[in-house]
């Protein structure tokens, strides 16, 4: 099938593409869209819904360490829970990930508009374009990719600390007061509907076969990350509501709807007249950057199951020149084209939410399967602290959060999950006769094994 994948990723790298796969639509997108649910509170949404994914994130961390494979998230809760239930986890993680970078290259066209002078037609044709660009730097290599990431976190985050530094000194008091729920929802249904700004967190688990050191760069990265990512948002988004008018906010976008380009509508107070253009040049390239990471992470789930024969074997090929799964990249950037020329763009947040809560409640009860089982293979180098009651936590967040999602991205997460168990039936039974390690707490001996790679 191939070559073999190169570990060539250090702490740097899983910093940052964690870091890059969280900092674009969370910041440059969201924000407003939360602010119609949940008003001024939506500060407090984002640093619930940072709470509600801190216990997969260090479940993620741990198990990471005990099997440093590609495909993460897949791959855990398939030896937790078996194939079946692997199969159902690994093909939502995909879908999710792939509508987030679809959300992310279409959302960048609204700030694109803001500093070049083309027709509102050709953002999609170029949100396309950027996607076919992306699929090919990450067919070319893993190492390339990242150092893309460095750079783009990098100067990003300077811009971001920039915003909200000089932010404070303008910011509107009245703006936070009364400091309540003001839309039609509240924080609770604000914090499922920005919840997928964190998802990027876990992504670095996906690549963990290509991370120098895994023991200890996955679970730093992953947790450095997260700590990073929970302080730029509570801050830019309270700058956001205390520069703009809250009526920009919730009627400044297409239609009347709510601002798509929240932090370039104050930025001129901030940085002069060239303040949007600094702002939305900032957004392009983040949100490029979580699309790249997105495909990035996503590619490995195909790559992982067809290893498990699961999946047809020739999206498991690994390409000799550029050591990367080139087929399972090319098959994710065919379905990230697909979604950005033909879904719309908030119904892929909801949904890429809806899918990203579902697994991450799934990966909780994977770390107390394998904690509890004892199987020989699972050993990790980090130990989440304060099992199980995190995990716990982590699970009862996950689904009360669920709940607040609406009908249509539940129906979609339905839709998704009976496709994974059909796949299974059709596909996946009739080739593997491995059990996951919560069969053994049931008397179950079967196989268990940590890796489908011959």
């Amino acid at each position: 099938m191939g070559g073999d994948l190169e570990r060539d990723l250090g702490f740097v790298a899983v910093l940052t593409i964690s870091m890059g796969a969280m900092i674009g639509s969370g910041v440059f997108v969201l924000p407003a869209l939360g602010y119609k649910i949940a008003g001024n509170a939506v500060v407090v949404a984002y640093v619930l819904a940072g709470l509600v994914v801190l216990p997969a994130a260090l479940s993620k961390a741990e198990m990471a360490t005990a099997m440093p494979e590609s495909g993460g998230t897949y791959i855990f809760i398939d030896r937790a829970m078996g194939p079946l239930v692997g199969t159902v986890a690994g093909i939502g993680a995909w879908f999710s990930l792939v509508f987030k970078s679809s959300f992310a290259l279409v959302g960048l066209g609204a700030y694109l508009l803001l500093f070049v002078e083309i027709p509102a037609t050709l953002v999609k044709p170029i949100a396309l374009a950027l996607g076919t660009a992306i699929v090919v730097l990450n067919v070319v290599g893993t190492k390339q990719s990242s150092q893309l990431q460095s750079v783009i976190v990098t100067a990003v985050v300077a811009t971001l600390v920039g915003y909200v530094v000089n932010g404070s000194f303008l910011v509107e008091a009245a703006r936070y007061r009364p400091f309540d729920v003001t839309g039609d929802g509240g924080v609770v249904t604000a914090a499922a509907f920005v919840f997928v700004s964190y998802a990027g967190v876990t992504k670095i688990a996906s690549i963990a076969e290509e991370v120098e050191n895994p023991g200890k760069n996955i679970p730093r990265g992953m947790l450095a990350s997260m700590g990073i990512m929970m302080i730029v948002y509570t801050f830019v988004v309270a700058v956001v509501i205390g520069l703009n008018d809250p009526d920009t906010l919730i009627h400044g976008g297409p239609d009347g709807g709510p601002s798509l380009t929240p932090m370039a509508d104050g930025a001129a107070a901030l940085f002069g007249g060239v303040g949007v253009t600094v702002i939305s040049l900032m957004a392009v390239l983040a949100l490029t950057s979580m699309a790249n990471a997105g495909v990035l992470a996503s590619s490995r789930f195909p790559l992982a199951m067809a290893r498990d024969s699961l999946l047809p074997r020739r999206l498991a090929h690994v390409d000799r020149r550029f050591k990367t799964p080139s087929t399972a990249i090319a098959f994710t950037g065919g379905l990230l084209l697909v979604l950005i020329a033909f879904v719309p763009v908030v119904d892929l947040a909801k949904l890429a939410s809806a899918f990203q809560i579902l697994v991450f409640s799934l990966v909780n009860l994977a770390l107390v399967a394998f904690r509890e089982s004892d199987v020989p293979f699972y050993d990790p180098t980090f130990r989440a602290p304060g099992y199980p009651y995190v995990q716990i936590v982590g699970l009862v967040g996950g689904l009360v959060l669920l709940g607040q999602m609406g009908t249509i991205p539940l129906l979609g997460a339905a839709g998704i999950a009976m496709g994974g168990v059909v796949l299974y039936l059709a596909y996946g039974r009739s080739r593997t006769e491995r059990r996951g390690a919560l069969a053994t707490l049931f008397g179950d001996d079967g196989a268990v094994q940590p890796t489908g790679r011959e």
